[in-house]
């Protein structure tokens, strides 16, 4: 860690009420240079400079805390939280996840999360599990496959806790993606990089038709920074009707 100076870092994961022990920067630093690595012959990320890496990924993926105590919510298990996951850590899937964000930092960060990776190139779940191995992080899985396939019945259909995604795509889209994975309970988080009120109303609609209610907005900048940011919030209320997610393409093609 010594060629790596944390004190940014330190500063940014502090206002966000964040504290982490050393090897936990180790590792952030350690994923950092495989992610550098692994980018010269793949195309995982367009940021590469260190504070940049930390700022916006990083950072970036653990501001979740601004829309949800994940450790007070992992000490008492998700409201209404029922049978092994309210004792043996939430249970978190990442849709989407790409070079891993925001699903690792959120690993390193809470290693008492169990974390599902899923991403549909197969080539970056080549290197999510180099970073899981070189890492040494337990009680997490990448797998292969679209966002549709995975959510059917008998897959992984209402099955965690907690979905978040960083991925580019409109709420409504997104959440078509990401809510049939959520038990009835539990929390789907999208983070958002700019104001997003219009793209909220205009997705109430298609999250109430999946089962969700929209909880909340988080609008901050992260820290030291002018990067605006938005956590939208929300919660599954009712299961899914089993017709969503509809075939691979269409709810980008034809929001609901």
């Amino acid at each position: 860690m010594g060629k790596y100076d944390i004190s940014r870092f330190e500063s940014s994961l502090s206002d966000m009420g964040i504290t982490l022990e050393g090897e936990a920067y180790d590792r952030f630093m350690q994923y950092y240079e495989l992610l550098t690595e692994w980018n010269k012959v793949m195309n995982l990320t367009a940021i590469t400079e260190y504070d940049e890496v930390v700022t916006k990924h990083f950072v970036d993926s653990l501001s979740i805390v601004k829309g949800m105590d994940i450790s007070e919510t992992v000490s008492q298990g998700l409201e209404g939280s029922k049978g092994p996951q309210a004792k043996n850590g939430l249970k978190v899937i990442d849709i989407g996840t790409g070079a891993g964000f925001p699903g690792i930092p959120l690993k390193i960060a809470f290693p008492e999360l169990e974390i599902t990776l899923l991403d549909s190139l197969n080539k970056r779940i080549g290197f999510l599990n180099t970073v899981i191995e070189e890492l040494g992080l337990k009680g997490i899985e990448a797998l292969h496959g679209r966002a549709e396939d995975y959510a059917k019945k008998g897959q992984l259909r209402e099955s965690f806790d907690l979905c978040v995604s960083r991925a580019v795509a409109n709420l409504s889209t997104l959440s078509e993606y990401c809510l049939p994975y959520v038990r009835v309970g539990g929390k789907f988080i999208a983070y958002k990089a700019e104001k997003t009120s219009e793209e909220i109303s205009a997705a109430e609609n298609a999250v109430s038709e999946l089962g969700g209610r929209i909880e909340k907005c988080e609008e901050f900048t992260l820290p030291g920074t002018d990067l605006y940011r938005t956590l939208v919030v929300i919660e599954k209320i009712k299961a899914t009707p089993g017709k969503y997610p509809r075939k691979a393409g269409t709810p980008s093609k034809e929001p609901l």
